[in-house]
């Protein structure tokens, strides 16, 4: 299929000539010609009410996006991921990450044999070490209890176990130290371990291969520093490290016992994973039990997303808004701003989900693309954004949608705190969409020369996801797989296989030929560019190199 099949679907062209009218209009003029908009223009499906009414957006609109939705086939592919095809084509994998949480008993084929009870003996297999850890049955080397989890990985043997134990603190267990260690920068691992008792302190090193350059310079660290602590004993390896691997060898080589590997499968993205055994630390930090309710909110999202009619179908809904912002209003980011303090790491997670899913030039067939994909995603919790970068949101020259994430309730009710945080939410998506005009402005009594600084445009596109419950293990599974199935969405749309990353590689193989460039006793010839042969050099000064 041409890269240019895309821009010759008649929904493409048709969009492309419904924004030159739908460019100029306000939603002031929106919602004054609707009054009913507020509430037509809303889906509530899994205990999450989605409200969209306030995008630049008719009914006209949201019927051609659903039409380009049935003409790229969303439809049969989603049934192709449900049904095990192998739709990572340039890997030749399933993508089945909706099976790490179908329930016991499902049946979902990969190569024409179920995996989920193959699911599930892992899962079981993680409960049983949790329930021995968090219970004190499983100690140390030297007797004594576990009380300090490290959790050693990069990417999404990172991203998706931090941002659960942020999301899920008010559940961990209390009496127990959990940290994260990613980065190759020694910092990292310095300061996760500075205050802690080798002793006490277990490491869950995340590697599918146990051969990432990363996460294996600091598990070797580690092990370093626990034989230093524990005068040199080998043996106390087995009892401080546990392994999630698929490489049973090399996890015997470096020392874990294989008995305490957790396995995971290739058709499970790195990004992907954070349900699967990648998820080991958030079970060890919040039970089994919740790690299965949380389990159970992903998957009642899934079954929304493979039943559900588009036009009330909250995944392909939020996805083909992106397209929209995205390839006609040429909106280069999505703010995503969780009201929930909890969730302050959400925003660094779904960047890898959708950057890493989407950030690609061509398409499934290896043709070059000639239109936008992969928008940036960022955002902060509210309402710490609001006094800072809210700011250009609100005044600056970028169209940026947004999406506001709030809760119906809160694990922490102190005063009048929770109903002044979705004051905010409210006010912030009036104050975007509505704006203050001129007049109003100078109803105020604002002087006319002060007059073009205090002027709200407006007219700036948010969707509003409020949740019934507190933030829950399953209501973070519902939000989580509500993000991956819409980046599914959008990937479809643009053609692009959403679940492969060579765009990580090239670099990391660049280093590997760099590391030994810099560590080497005499300079060998170089043979980079100049300013890369130049920095190498000048490192190598700095640290006394020869």
């Amino acid at each position: 299929m041409a890269a240019s099949a895309l821009r010759t679907r008649p929904a493409w062209a048709s969009l492309k000539n419904h924004y030159q009218k739908m460019r100029r209009v306000h939603l002031r003029q929106l919602f004054d010609k609707d009054r009913e908009r507020g509430e037509r223009m809303a889906v509530e499906a899994t205990g999450i009410y989605f409200d969209y009414s306030k995008n630049r957006i008719t009914d006209e609109t949201l019927g051609l996006l659903l039409q380009l939705a049935g003409e790229a086939g969303l439809r049969d592919r989603i049934d192709a991921m449900f049904r095990g095809d192998k739709i990572n084509v340039s890997e030749k994998r399933a993508v089945l990450h909706v099976a790490l949480r179908a329930p016991r008993g499902a049946s979902i084929l990969h190569d024409g044999q179920n995996v989920v009870p193959e699911v599930h003996a892992v899962l079981d297999k993680m409960a049983a070490f949790a329930d021995r850890l968090r219970g004190g049955a499983w100690t140390g080397h030297t007797g004594k209890r576990i009380r300090n989890v490290i959790n050693i990985g990069i990417g999404g043997s990172d991203l998706g176990p931090v941002m659960a134990y942020e999301a899920l603190r008010h559940y961990s267990k209390r009496d127990m130290t959990f940290r994260f260690v990613s980065n190759v920068d020694g910092t990292d691992f310095a300061e996760a371990v500075h205050d802690l008792d080798p002793a006490e302190t277990l490491f869950i090193v995340s590697s599918k291969t146990f051969t990432t350059l990363e996460t294996m310079t600091n598990a070797h660290t580690a092990r370093d520093w626990l034989l230093a602590g524990l005068k040199g004993e080998a043996a106390a390896t087995a009892k401080h490290f546990v392994a999630v691997s698929t490489n049973a060898e090399e996890v015997a080589k470096f020392g874990i016992d294989t008995a305490n590997m957790f396995g995971f499968w290739d058709w499970v993205g790195g990004r992907y994973s954070m349900d699967s055994a990648i998820g080991l630390s958030t079970m060890l930090a919040i039970g089994p039990d919740n790690f299965r309710a949380m389990l159970d909110g992903f998957h009642e999202m899934d079954e929304h997303f493979r039943t559900a009619p588009f036009e009330r179908n909250l995944p392909v809904l939020m996805g083909l808004l992106s397209i929209w912002y995205n390839d006609f209003f040429g909106a280069q980011t999505v703010a995503v701003l969780p009201y929930e303090q909890y969730l302050k790491r959400f925003p660094a997670y779904l960047q890898q989900l959708t950057m890493e899913s989407n950030g690609k030039h061509v398409t499934w067939d290896g043709v070059a693309v000639d239109y936008d994909t992969g928008p940036i995603y960022w955002g902060e919790p509210g309402t710490n954004g609001q006094h800072s970068f809210y700011q250009l949101i609100h005044q600056g020259t970028r169209l940026i949608p947004c999406d506001f994430i709030a809760f119906g309730r809160t694990l922490n009710p102190l005063g009048h705190h929770h109903d002044m945080l979705l004051a905010n939410v409210f006010a912030q998506t009036e104050a975007l969409a509505f704006g203050k005009t001129v007049r109003q402005v100078k109803a105020e009594g604002t002087p006319d020369w002060l007059v073009p600084h205090r002027l709200f445009e407006g007219n700036r596109p948010s969707n509003t996801l409020l949740l019934d419950d507190a933030l829950t293990p399953a209501t973070l599974g519902k939000l989580v797989a509500l993000y991956e199935h819409s980046v599914f969405t959008q990937g479809t749309i643009w053609q692009v296989d959403s679940f492969d990353q060579w765009g990580v590689e090239l670099g990391k193989a660049l280093a590997q030929r760099i590391i030994p460039e810099l560590e080497g006793a005499s300079e060998t010839k170089l043979e980079h560019d100049s300013s890369t042969n130049a920095l190498i050099r000048r490192y190598r000064k700095l640290k006394g190199a020869g």
